[in-house]
């Protein structure tokens, strides 16, 4: 029995394994192989897909977040201005000799306003002396006046302010005309 045995063992391929024929066809368990390969690989690049698909929703979402944070921020910071404004105004009024404490005090608070827009990213609009431009001023009048451009900002009315790149209120300007 033992001969019978080794007999039919040195039959087999060298693999040991008795599932190709003599023809030289792929047998059934190695088509099995390829179809798992096949789809392993259809699982991996879906892992890939999905992987990828989910990295640009995080950080559509975070830039959304931000863009919301930062738009909320804007509505808040476009109400204090004309709050600004007035400290401006007040500012510029003359002050007897009295009123000197409340002067200061004004000029106190309105540093202190002015350094919350900075931290938050509000920059004033540079005007006078510049170009007219319709995205960021808004023309009040026109006038005459020699040594200035045609379309050149000659004074600022109000002044305007950005958040970033955003236009929180244009700057309201007289211009030169020619």
């Amino acid at each position: 029995m033992t001969q019978d045995t080794e007999h039919t063992d040195a039959r087999l391929p060298a693999g040991g394994r008795a599932d190709a024929n003599d023809e030289g066809t792929v047998a059934p368990a190695d088509d099995e192989l390829a179809a798992a390969r096949r789809e392993r690989d259809d699982y991996y690049d879906r892992l890939l897909r999905k992987t990828a698909e989910f990295e640009n929703y995080r950080k559509r979402v975070d830039r959304e977040r931000r863009e919301a944070a930062q738009y909320a921020a804007g509505d808040l910071l476009e109400a204090l201005l004309p709050i600004v404004d007035d400290f401006e105004r007040a500012l510029r009024a003359e002050a007897g000799p009295d009123n000197e404490a409340y002067r200061l005090g004004i000029e106190l608070i309105y540093k202190q306003l002015q350094e919350l827009l900075t931290r938050r990213g509000v920059t004033p609009i540079e005007a006078v002396g510049h170009a007219f431009d319709p995205h960021l001023h808004q023309a009040i009048t026109y006038e005459s006046r020699p040594g200035h451009e045609d379309g050149e900002v000659v004074e600022e009315v109000r002044r305007g302010y950005r958040l970033g790149d955003r236009l929180l209120r244009p700057a309201m300007v007289k211009v030169a005309k020619a």
